[in-house]
């Protein structure tokens, strides 16, 4: 068995794309299927072909509300510290900091959360070990 994609509803792929690629997925491939009135987006991590996640967007749908949660994708990192300061230089919320050196957790522009988990072991560093949360994970 091997797993294959996480889906995702987004209402604006552009930035959703974006947000990933700050992660440090790359896209992979896209299909608009214009009888359905949709497009799907496959982001994977550059030389993994591993797990990738599709991004479906329905082109008629602006809003997704509650009724079809999705509780997080999970990410390991080579530097969390890193990434983490990476994506708030771009404007990313880090919603629960990497205080402990292992779990951060952000979320995408349609508000999925994204665990950030860091490969191996780093120690808790400033200002990233006395940072608060800033909201819900």
């Amino acid at each position: 068995m091997k797993f294959l994609h996480s889906m995702l509803r987004v209402s604006d792929p552009e930035a959703t794309v974006a947000f990933f690629q700050l992660l440090g997925l790359e896209e992979r491939r896209r299909m608009e299927v214009p009888q359905g009135k949709y497009t799907l987006i496959f982001m994977g991590v550059p030389g993994d072909d591993g797990g990738e996640v599709e991004l479906t967007h329905n082109w008629e749908e602006s809003d997704y509300g509650g009724g079809r949660n999705f509780g997080h994708l999970a990410f390991r990192v080579d530097d969390i510290y890193a990434t983490c300061q990476h994506l708030m230089d771009n404007g990313v919320t880090i919603n629960r900091p990497p205080r402990d050196g292992h779990m951060a957790f952000v979320k995408s522009p349609d508000g999925v959360s994204i665990e950030l988990l860091q490969k191996g072991e780093l120690e808790p560093a400033e200002p990233w070990a006395s940072m608060p949360n800033t909201g819900s994970w």
